[in-house]
């Protein structure tokens, strides 16, 4: 039997590469992706087109209005940083940071998992080149998959145990991009803009393009996204 795997999914070129890497050691593919107030939401168009071209055997969109909540630039009234050097990012959590939003996310692909009685969720987490946000780091993750197997039917009962699958959490920016081509991601397809114009376009200035940037300057070739 094909295993199945849950992948969380934004359209983005982390999540977008994780899907890849997942298809190609044999899941079959449960994409979720989310709808929770954010600024860019044209990642979640993005995202149907590229679910649809990787043969995503389901697809699923929660609504999430984390609005409500705000104290974040991707969610609130919050101008969105420019232009940082690189060395700023990690040094402290920007306000981009999301509060709790992967914890959030993983909750409901885990809920997704039981639904489908599948044991493997993957995420798109990285530590290396990141924006210094607490949910991307190692330890969260390993906290996260020992709470999945404390709080679901099949992990209690015996009968599974869910694992937390991470492939691009020790990845720098250009390896994951090298990773995703080999495995024939088009990034064109992808968005990563945390600031987008109303047409959809990239502002190229923001943390997540800035890092995008790089990764495919030290790949030695054009980032085929557009930008304004």
């Amino acid at each position: 039997m094909t295993p199945k795997a849950i992948v969380l999914f934004s359209g983005g070129l982390d999540s977008t590469t994780t899907l890849a890497i997942a298809k190609s050691a044999g899941y079959a593919l449960f994409a979720i992706s989310f709808n929770y107030g954010q600024r860019h939401k044209v990642e979640i168009d993005k995202a149907k087109i590229i679910a649809e071209d990787f043969g995503v055997k389901e697809h699923r969109i929660a609504n999430i209005d984390l609005r409500q909540f705000g104290n974040s630039a991707l969610t609130d009234s919050i101008d969105v940083p420019t232009h940082r050097e690189e060395e700023e990012m990690p040094s402290a959590i920007p306000v981009t940071y999301v509060p709790a939003r992967n914890t959030i996310f993983l909750s409901y692909a885990l809920a997704y998992a039981e639904v489908k009685k599948c044991e493997n969720i993957f995420i798109g987490v990285n530590a290396v080149d990141y924006s210094g946000y607490p949910d991307c780091r190692p330890e969260f993750i390993t906290a996260f998959e020992i709470l999945a197997n404390l709080a679901t039917k099949a992990s209690v009962e015996g009968s599974s145990k869910v694992r937390i699958h991470t492939p691009l959490i020790q990845m720098t920016k250009a390896e994951i991009i090298k990773k995703g081509l080999s495995l024939g991601v088009n990034y064109g397809l992808t968005h990563s803009c945390y600031d987008p114009s109303e047409t959809g376009l990239a502002c190229g200035i923001c943390d997540s393009c800035l890092l995008r940037l790089k990764g495919f300057k030290k790949v030695g070739m054009e980032d085929p996204l557009k930008y304004r």
